[in-house]
């Protein structure tokens, strides 16, 4: 027994005498090369969704300050809109978005515009005075519904062109040329999955008892430095150079 499962019998190959994998071994390497890449995806596909961005700020302070219910329902929007990407990638609207760049450009100020109206709420919070915002159970403060916690995560997600050109991208390196649709809505299911898994991994880890009690000493400083990272973000997304 050896560490790499079972070797494909070889076939002779007349003219040379050289052991050659059969038909059917040829086959078996090819799925376990599309496995083996399938999961070395999957782990650059955690990796880049975990890093820091506007979905896990959006979900972080929104777990932070309205509990872990908002932060998990902010997720869901936030996967809603990676699988909306998701499915107009593999239907092949991302090569129609590259064919016309006007469309990218006008998801990019809208997803810009959309981080500076965050970046302006996190800072007057952070400015605004401590007795009329301070703990996110407070009574008199009415919080927003599931439903607007659900549309802000997903209005986050997609208005971020740089998720479609992530996402055919994903496609390209991880599937056959000729890949059967099977194959694509499989790869699909498992990146949805892993969004899953990382987005709400962001909303109970940020709203633990522990992180919650230091957002509430620290609050303006949170929101401050919230409202300094949405901004960058929206600065980065208007400059940077997606096509």
């Amino acid at each position: 027994m050896t560490g790499y499962g079972r070797l494909p019998d070889l076939a002779l190959n007349k003219r040379t005498g050289r052991g050659l994998p059969d038909a059917d071994a040829r086959h078996d390497m090819r799925s376990a090369l599309t496995m083996e890449t399938t999961i070395l995806v999957l782990i650059g596909w955690a990796l880049a969704v975990g890093s820091p961005g506007p979905a896990t700020l959006a979900i972080s302070s929104r777990a932070m300050s309205h509990g872990r219910r908002a932060g998990l329902v902010m997720a869901t929007g936030v996967i809603a809109g990676s699988a909306t990407w998701g499915i107009a990638a593999a239907l092949g609207m991302s090569a129609v978005m590259l064919a016309n760049a006007w469309i990218f450009e006008i998801v990019r100020y809208a997803g810009a515009l959309y981080l500076l109206h965050l970046a302006v709420k996190s800072l007057r919070r952070a400015i605004a005075p401590a007795d009329t915002s301070r703990a996110v159970t407070s009574p008199a403060r009415k919080e927003p519904s599931d439903g607007a916690h659900f549309l802000q995560g997903y209005v986050i997600h997609v208005t971020n062109p740089k998720a479609i050109l992530a996402w055919g991208a994903i496609y390209a390196i991880a599937l056959p040329t000729a890949a059967e649709p099977v194959q694509v809505w499989a790869l699909f299911g498992f990146l949805v999955l892993t969004s899953m898994t990382i987005f709400g991994g962001y909303g109970v880890l940020f709203s633990s008892a522990h992180v919650s009690a230091a957002y509430l000493r620290l609050r303006r400083w949170f929101d401050g430095a919230f409202a300094v990272l949405f901004g960058a973000a929206s600065l980065n997304l208007l400059t940077a150079r997606i096509l």
